[in-house]
């Protein structure tokens, strides 16, 4: 009776100590997990962290190389201020220019503001932060025909603009093909610059894109007349359908003998085929992008965002 007593006492203590091993097991198991799981959950958030981190700096997709900018702030001589290539390409550097034109690295972009100052290119009453195509760095000499052909396309947005008395938004030109006398013919018609009109002017124009174009006021004009800029007047303008508003959107100008192609957002499209086209011929031409502000408004401006900029030949 003993033996069975005693047999049965060893059998229980056993058990228990297996039982006591098994939930101590079970339960280092279970904090084992957790830590595991807590180690993953941390990795987790640290890789968040980094993407994030990573997202922060975005730059934008623009080579500068082959543009200059005028901005809307006049330098010692009290002409505008401008800055060539090399030297742009450190335009973020330039203390001068960052009021005017600088990277904004949250959105991947180089925004250009304008607003009125004295600060005025000859011609013209409204003032600008405004790239103006080279094809040759730092010269003004090298430019392009029609039938040469030329492409220009970009991603842009409004980012803030103000507004009139009648509450609407004040327009500002973005893009511009604009012409250019050679030397031969400003001493031909005995000019004493090199400025000729612009043929497209692409506006921002109360969250809407506008088009402006010149048109011949008399068709007969010979070649000499034809160089003057009172000879080109301006046509009706043209509204695309969509309303791109503060968002982004995208413009291409593709130009080629006699035909001028814009296109928004690679949906709408509009073409210039005639007469007027085949008759421009006979200018020299370059590319401008950025704020061409047209107001005088006082307390008036606007800033605008380019994320892409390119052009071709």
């Amino acid at each position: 009776m003993r033996y069975c007593f005693k047999t049965l006492i060893l059998f229980l203590a056993v058990t228990l100590s297996v039982s006591i091993d098994t939930i101590g097991q079970t339960k280092t198991d279970s904090i084992s997990k957790e830590i595991v799981n807590l180690t993953k959950k941390d990795k987790k958030k640290k890789k968040k962290k980094r993407k994030k981190k990573k997202k922060k700096v975005k730059l934008p997709k623009i080579d500068l190389s082959h543009w200059k900018v005028t901005l809307p702030v006049a330098n010692e001589k009290g002409k505008p201020y401008n800055i060539e290539p090399p030297e742009i390409l450190d335009f973020a550097k330039n203390e001068i220019a960052k009021p005017y034109m600088y990277i904004d690295s949250t959105r991947g972009a180089i925004v250009f503001h304008a607003m009125p100052t004295n600060s005025k290119t000859r011609n013209t009453k409204y003032t600008r932060s405004e790239l103006r195509e080279q094809m040759v760095p730092g010269s003004n000499k090298k430019n392009w025909t029609f039938e040469d052909g030329g492409y220009m396309r970009a991603k842009i947005a409004m980012d803030a603009s103000s507004k009139d008395s009648k509450g609407k938004y004040h327009r500002t030109i973005i893009m511009q093909i604009h012409g250019r006398l050679t030397d031969e013919q400003r001493d031909l018609i005995g000019e004493d610059d090199n400025n000729a009109p612009p043929i497209l002017k692409i506006y921002w124009d109360k969250g809407k894109i506008r088009i402006k174009t010149k048109v011949l006021k008399n068709l007969n004009a010979t070649y000499e007349e034809m160089l003057h800029e009172d000879a080109w007047g301006n046509d009706k303008g043209f509204n695309f359908e969509q309303e791109v508003g503060f968002k982004k959107f995208t413009l291409e100008v593709k130009v080629s003998k006699g035909k001028m192609v814009i296109i928004l957002n690679k949906n709408e499209y509009k073409v210039y085929e005639d007469i007027h086209m085949r008759k421009w011929g006979i200018f020299e031409n370059y590319f401008k992008a950025g704020n061409y502000f047209q107001s005088r408004d006082k307390g008036s401006f606007s800033k605008v965002r380019f994320y892409e900029l390119e052009v071709s030949h």
